[in-house]
């Protein structure tokens, strides 16, 4: 079974950019060279988007091998597949990783369960509203807004994994 996204790196600094191509590469088996361009955000940044095919589970060993340089900003994203929810991280310096469930079209998605202990723990709808904006990862949106659009229009790069 394959599953596909998208692995995007805001921003890095021009020396880690192989070190994330080696990451890329390693964890999808294959070769991956992308194409890195400046980022008007932070000008001494560089940035790169890749679609990626393979298996389940790949969105998260992208993310794991991503976290090991904390400087870098980046959003991975693995659609649904068969049996198997899609996925969302998103990891910002200072705030680290956030991982949410993704439906279909790209929503996070906060589970029945997980409401209900938000709603019970809450200290009023000031609490419930910070609990959710936690829940949705809105900190992490914030922050990575201004970068996503800096990169708007930039021609990804196709990677597919072994196996």
């Amino acid at each position: 079974m394959r599953t596909r996204g998208v692995v995007y790196v805001h921003s890095t600094p021009l020396a880690v950019c192989p070190h994330v191509e080696w990451a890329i590469s390693r964890v999808l088996g294959a070769p991956a060279t992308l194409q890195w361009f400046n980022q008007p955000v932070e000008p001494a940044a560089r940035r790169t988007e890749s679609n990626w095919h393979g298996k389940p589970g790949t969105g998260a060993e992208l993310a794991a091998a991503l976290r090991a340089w904390p400087m870098i900003r980046f959003e991975v994203t693995e659609e649904p597949s068969p049996g198997v929810d899609g996925e969302r991280f998103m990891y910002v310096p200072g705030r680290g990783l956030f991982r949410a469930t993704m439906s279909a079209n790209g929503d996070i998605l906060v589970s029945e369960d997980r409401l209900r202990v938000l709603m019970a723990t809450a200290r009023g709808p000031e609490g419930l509203g910070h609990a959710l904006d936690r829940a949705l990862g809105t900190s992490w949106d914030a922050e990575l807004e201004p970068y996503r659009i800096a990169g708007e229009g930039a021609p990804p790069s196709y990677l597919s994994g072994v196996g």
